[in-house]
Protein backbone atom coordinates (compact mmCIF):
# COMPACT_ATOMS: atom_id res chain seq x y z
CA UNK A 1 0.00 0.00 0.00
CA UNK A 2 1.52 3.31 -1.07
CA UNK A 3 1.01 6.54 0.77
CA UNK A 4 -0.52 9.24 -1.35
CA UNK A 5 0.68 12.11 0.86
CA UNK A 6 4.28 13.19 0.66
CA UNK A 7 4.33 15.41 3.70
CA UNK A 8 2.59 15.82 7.03
CA UNK A 9 1.16 19.18 5.89
CA UNK A 10 -0.61 17.60 2.90
CA UNK A 11 -2.11 14.91 5.16
CA UNK A 12 -3.41 17.56 7.60
CA UNK A 13 -4.84 19.66 4.74
CA UNK A 14 -6.62 16.63 3.29
CA UNK A 15 -8.32 15.83 6.59
CA UNK A 16 -9.16 19.44 7.51
CA UNK A 17 -10.61 20.55 4.17
CA UNK A 18 -13.78 18.90 2.90
CA UNK A 19 -13.42 16.86 -0.25
CA UNK A 20 -14.95 18.41 -3.40
CA UNK A 21 -17.45 15.56 -3.83
CA UNK A 22 -18.38 13.56 -0.73
CA UNK A 23 -18.62 10.21 -2.52
CA UNK A 24 -15.31 10.41 -4.42
CA UNK A 25 -11.87 9.73 -3.08
CA UNK A 26 -9.25 12.48 -3.04
CA UNK A 27 -7.40 11.02 -6.01
CA UNK A 28 -10.21 12.01 -8.40
CA UNK A 29 -8.92 14.59 -10.82
CA UNK A 30 -11.21 17.38 -12.13
CA UNK A 31 -10.62 16.07 -15.66
CA UNK A 32 -12.00 12.64 -14.62
CA UNK A 33 -15.28 14.07 -13.26
CA UNK A 34 -18.29 14.63 -15.42
CA UNK A 35 -18.45 18.08 -17.05
CA UNK A 36 -21.57 19.14 -15.11
CA UNK A 37 -20.04 18.19 -11.75
CA UNK A 38 -16.76 19.92 -12.61
CA UNK A 39 -18.64 23.08 -13.64
CA UNK A 40 -20.64 23.12 -10.38
CA UNK A 41 -17.58 22.46 -8.25
CA UNK A 42 -15.51 25.35 -9.51
CA UNK A 43 -16.60 28.32 -11.58
CA UNK A 44 -12.96 28.82 -12.70
CA UNK A 45 -11.74 26.92 -15.77
CA UNK A 46 -9.99 23.61 -15.00
CA UNK A 47 -6.20 23.80 -14.69
CA UNK A 48 -4.21 22.98 -17.77
CA UNK A 49 -2.85 19.44 -17.98
CA UNK A 50 0.78 18.96 -16.95
CA UNK A 51 3.43 19.11 -19.62
CA UNK A 52 4.72 15.93 -21.17
CA UNK A 53 8.11 15.91 -19.59
CA UNK A 54 9.15 16.88 -16.09
CA UNK A 55 10.30 20.44 -15.59
CA UNK A 56 13.93 21.12 -14.67
CA UNK A 57 12.84 22.21 -11.18
CA UNK A 58 11.11 18.87 -10.57
CA UNK A 59 14.07 16.84 -11.72
CA UNK A 60 16.46 18.80 -9.54
CA UNK A 61 14.25 18.68 -6.43
CA UNK A 62 13.48 14.95 -6.58
CA UNK A 63 16.43 13.15 -8.10
CA UNK A 64 15.62 9.92 -6.25
CA UNK A 65 12.05 9.58 -7.62
CA UNK A 66 11.58 6.39 -9.53
CA UNK A 67 9.96 6.61 -12.97
CA UNK A 68 7.04 4.29 -11.96
CA UNK A 69 5.96 6.11 -8.77
CA UNK A 70 2.86 8.24 -8.59
CA UNK A 71 3.12 12.02 -8.20
CA UNK A 72 1.40 13.54 -5.14
CA UNK A 73 -2.32 14.30 -5.50
CA UNK A 74 -3.15 17.96 -6.09
CA UNK A 75 -4.41 19.86 -3.10
CA UNK A 76 -8.20 20.03 -2.82
CA UNK A 77 -9.82 23.32 -3.88
CA UNK A 78 -9.66 26.19 -1.46
CA UNK A 79 -12.37 27.10 0.99
CA UNK A 80 -13.50 30.01 -1.16
CA UNK A 81 -14.03 27.83 -4.22
CA UNK A 82 -15.98 25.30 -2.16
CA UNK A 83 -18.12 28.05 -0.62
CA UNK A 84 -18.74 29.58 -4.05
CA UNK A 85 -19.73 26.18 -5.44
CA UNK A 86 -22.04 25.57 -2.46
CA UNK A 87 -23.66 28.99 -2.97
CA UNK A 88 -24.19 28.23 -6.66
CA UNK A 89 -25.75 24.87 -5.79
CA UNK A 90 -27.99 26.53 -3.17
CA UNK A 91 -29.10 29.20 -5.66
CA UNK A 92 -29.88 26.55 -8.27
CA UNK A 93 -31.76 24.46 -5.70
CA UNK A 94 -33.79 27.50 -4.60
CA UNK A 95 -34.61 28.33 -8.23
CA UNK A 96 -35.67 24.73 -8.89
CA UNK A 97 -37.80 24.69 -5.73
CA UNK A 98 -39.47 27.96 -6.77
CA UNK A 99 -40.10 26.55 -10.24
CA UNK A 100 -41.68 23.41 -8.78
CA UNK A 101 -43.80 25.49 -6.40
CA UNK A 102 -45.04 27.59 -9.33
CA UNK A 103 -45.73 24.47 -11.38
CA UNK A 104 -47.68 22.81 -8.57
CA UNK A 105 -49.66 26.02 -7.92
CA UNK A 106 -50.66 26.27 -11.58
CA UNK A 107 -51.55 22.57 -11.64
CA UNK A 108 -53.67 23.03 -8.50
CA UNK A 109 -55.52 25.97 -10.11
CA UNK A 110 -56.07 24.01 -13.34
CA UNK A 111 -57.33 20.97 -11.43
CA UNK A 112 -59.65 23.19 -9.39
CA UNK A 113 -61.04 24.76 -12.57
CA UNK A 114 -61.53 21.37 -14.22
CA UNK A 115 -63.20 19.96 -11.11
CA UNK A 116 -65.58 22.90 -10.71
CA UNK A 117 -66.36 22.88 -14.43
CA UNK A 118 -67.00 19.14 -14.30
CA UNK A 119 -69.30 19.56 -11.28
CA UNK A 120 -71.22 22.33 -13.08
CA UNK A 121 -71.45 20.20 -16.22
CA UNK A 122 -72.76 17.23 -14.23
CA UNK A 123 -75.35 19.47 -12.54
CA UNK A 124 -76.46 20.87 -15.93
CA UNK A 125 -76.60 17.36 -17.36
CA UNK A 126 -78.80 16.27 -14.45
CA UNK A 127 -81.15 19.22 -15.09
CA UNK A 128 -81.31 18.43 -18.81
CA UNK A 129 -82.02 14.75 -18.16
CA UNK A 130 -84.77 15.66 -15.66
CA UNK A 131 -86.44 18.06 -18.08
CA UNK A 132 -86.14 15.56 -20.92
CA UNK A 133 -87.77 12.92 -18.74
CA UNK A 134 -90.63 15.30 -17.86
CA UNK A 135 -91.13 16.18 -21.53
CA UNK A 136 -91.11 12.51 -22.53
CA UNK A 137 -93.70 11.67 -19.86
CA UNK A 138 -95.91 14.58 -20.96
CA UNK A 139 -95.62 13.58 -24.62
CA UNK A 140 -96.42 9.99 -23.72
CA UNK A 141 -99.57 10.98 -21.78
CA UNK A 142 -100.73 13.26 -24.62
CA UNK A 143 -100.09 10.48 -27.12
CA UNK A 144 -102.14 8.07 -25.02
CA UNK A 145 -105.01 10.61 -24.86
CA UNK A 146 -104.92 11.02 -28.64
CA UNK A 147 -104.97 7.25 -29.17
CA UNK A 148 -107.93 6.87 -26.79
CA UNK A 149 -109.83 9.66 -28.60
CA UNK A 150 -109.22 7.97 -31.95
CA UNK A 151 -110.49 4.66 -30.59
CA UNK A 152 -113.68 6.32 -29.26
CA UNK A 153 -114.24 8.09 -32.57
CA UNK A 154 -113.81 4.79 -34.36
CA UNK A 155 -116.46 3.18 -32.12
CA UNK A 156 -118.83 6.08 -32.73
CA UNK A 157 -118.25 5.88 -36.46
CA UNK A 158 -119.22 2.22 -36.39
CA UNK A 159 -122.51 3.21 -34.73
CA UNK A 160 -123.02 5.91 -37.38
CA UNK A 161 -122.86 3.36 -40.19
CA UNK A 162 -126.10 1.73 -39.02
CA UNK A 163 -127.63 5.19 -38.55
CA UNK A 164 -126.56 6.13 -42.09
CA UNK A 165 -128.22 2.98 -43.43
CA UNK A 166 -131.39 3.84 -41.55
CA UNK A 167 -131.28 7.40 -42.92
CA UNK A 168 -130.90 6.07 -46.47
CA UNK A 169 -133.89 3.79 -45.99
CA UNK A 170 -135.92 6.63 -44.52
CA UNK A 171 -135.02 8.87 -47.45
CA UNK A 172 -136.20 6.25 -49.92
CA UNK A 173 -139.46 5.99 -48.03
CA UNK A 174 -139.87 9.77 -48.01
CA UNK A 175 -139.16 9.94 -51.73
CA UNK A 176 -141.69 7.21 -52.51
CA UNK A 177 -144.27 8.95 -50.29
CA UNK A 178 -143.66 12.24 -52.07
CA UNK A 179 -144.06 10.58 -55.40
CA UNK A 180 -147.37 8.98 -54.32
CA UNK A 181 -148.67 12.31 -52.99
CA UNK A 182 -147.75 14.05 -56.22
CA UNK A 183 -149.59 11.43 -58.23
CA UNK A 184 -152.69 11.78 -56.10
CA UNK A 185 -152.70 15.53 -56.46
CA UNK A 186 -152.52 15.36 -60.22
CA UNK A 187 -155.69 13.43 -60.55
CA UNK A 188 -158.44 15.46 -62.41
Amino acid sequence: MTCQYTSLTERQDAFLLPSPLPFHDTETQPEEMEPAAAAVESPDPPPSPPLEGPSPAETSSSPAAAPGTQSPAPAPPGTREVAAAMEAVERDAAAIAESYASLFASLRVALNNVTSTSAENIECLGDVVGRLQESALEASSKGNKYINSCLRLNEEMRGLESLAMQLKTLRKNVDSLDLAVNQLLRLP
